[in-house]
């Protein structure tokens, strides 16, 4: 369907519903998973991409440049200017955590909704419907595919021995696929131990259920101080 120069009350009802509707399917999936943009903020975002591409769309006839006129109305600078909006809002919704990054997918979920927007704003229904699904499977069905895709995990580990020798953990570790990296060493001296800290990473789908096999080699040689395994929202104890 391309864009009528002249739409009805009835073309732009229908332009605003679909994208509505867009907004509550997209954004249910973001407002179950607990995510900060979600059922209210999708909807928002794609009915103000809809309104200023229907606005830009009855603007047409009366764009141009007159012979007595200095001044030139450009109604695509509607849409463009809800996509920079939409950079800003997406923008705030991404927050960093040391060496760890989230709410990506939060903010390409917001910009991915303004382009379904500005489809069905523009008229292009069948686009904007293709995309509206689209964008479910890739939020909804391939979640489950991304979370047996083996990625690389890591873990502090702390642990304490009587000497002041740093334990070579490659005998102890590495069979079970994990690397290992010393991070520091701390004497206590009240208790008269050495506690060393090292830096632990290895692959695992985010589907699996957390091994401790890797306690239960290192346990019976030496104290273990602490074991934190670090997703991408920080440490989990």
């Amino acid at each position: 369907m391309t864009m009528p120069l002249h739409p009805t009350l009835t073309d732009l009802a229908l332009r605003l519903a679909l994208a509505f509707v867009a907004g509550v399917i997209i954004g249910m999936n973001r407002e179950a998973r607990g995510h900060t943009a979600g059922l209210r903020t999708t909807i928002l975002v794609g009915l103000a991409a809809a309104i200023a591409m229907m606005q830009a769309n009855i603007l047409l006839e009366v764009g141009g440049k007159d012979a007595d006129s200095f001044s030139v109305m450009d109604v695509l600078r509607f849409p463009l200017g809800v996509l920079t909006g939409v950079g800003f809002i997406g923008g705030g919704a991404i927050l960093r955590r040391g060496d760890f990054v989230t709410g990506v997918t939060t903010a390409a979920t917001l910009w991915v909704m303004t382009a379904i927007g500005l489809a069905f704003g523009g008229g292009q229904l069948a686009l904007g419907t293709a995309g509206t699904v689209l964008t479910l499977i890739t939020l909804q069905v391939l979640k489950q595919v991304d979370l047996w895709i083996p990625r690389t995990h890591h873990a502090i580990l702390a642990i304490s021995s009587a000497n002041g020798v740093p334990p070579d953990l490659d005998a102890l570790v590495q069979p079970l696929g994990y690397r290992w990296r010393f991070l520091g060493m701390q004497h206590d001296v009240e208790r008269g131990r050495f506690v060393f800290s090292f830096e632990l990473s290895w692959k695992q789908p985010d589907a699996a259920k957390p091994s401790v096999e890797i306690l239960a080699r290192i346990s019976p040689r030496y104290d273990i101080e602490r074991f934190d395994a670090i997703s991408d929202k920080g440490p989990r104890p």
